[in-house]
């Protein structure tokens, strides 16, 4: 079984901010690949699916995006899943806008949603990463706050190159969930 969770802040409000980048590649991957659901278990919205006769679970969790691990420790826990059994789709500030990252592993990059899972498993930082840049705004406005920056909508420039790269999101994780996370790699780590 692979648990792959989309990270971002529930509700309305943040429903197409850079910070729900996560959350916005669960819903194209929960149309894309048909999943049941959700249900409400371990403080997250859960679908259901398979890809290649594999389990896949698809998860949101609901407990904001900064105690992310709340809801996917558990989660892992009760499925008997170990971290290299997760994916994680999240934003990254360290990445220029909309550009698509994968890695196994690795720091948080002062990510506190990543941060929190981190702790929630033990400190095991070996489950696979789906990166989807956002820019950081110090590149452009070196007065701006981080936190206003990732909770602002993604501007509609932003949401047109956004849709094909959730298509390279799902491609990428079916990859990974196949056991081709290096392929995956190799094909979508690219300039």
């Amino acid at each position: 079984m692979k648990i792959v969770a989309g990270l971002g802040n529930p509700g309305p409000k943040y429903e197409t901010t850079r910070h729900n980048a996560g959350f916005l590649a669960i819903d194209r991957l929960v149309d894309d690949w048909k999943a049941t659901g959700p249900s409400d278990a371990f403080e997250g919205e859960v679908w259901q699916t398979s890809v290649g006769g594999e389990k896949v679970l698809l998860v949101k969790p609901q407990t904001f995006m900064n105690v992310s691990g709340e809801c996917l420790g558990p989660l892992l826990k009760f499925y008997k899943c170990k971290p290299e059994d997760l994916i994680v789709i999240h934003d990254d500030l360290d990445l220029g806008p909309l550009v698509l990252r994968l890695k196994v592993g690795g720091g948080t990059g002062g990510h506190n949603g990543l941060k929190s899972i981190d702790q929630h498993l033990g400190g095991n930082q070996n489950y696979m990463r789906v990166r989807i840049g956002v820019g950081h705004p110090r590149s452009f406005m070196p007065e701006r706050n981080v936190a206003d920056y990732v909770l602002q909508n993604f501007n509609d420039d932003e949401l047109r190159r956004l849709d094909p790269l959730l298509d390279d999101v799902t491609q990428a994780v079916e990859m990974m969930v196949r056991g081709e996370a290096t392929q995956a790699q190799n094909r979508f780590n690219r300039n």
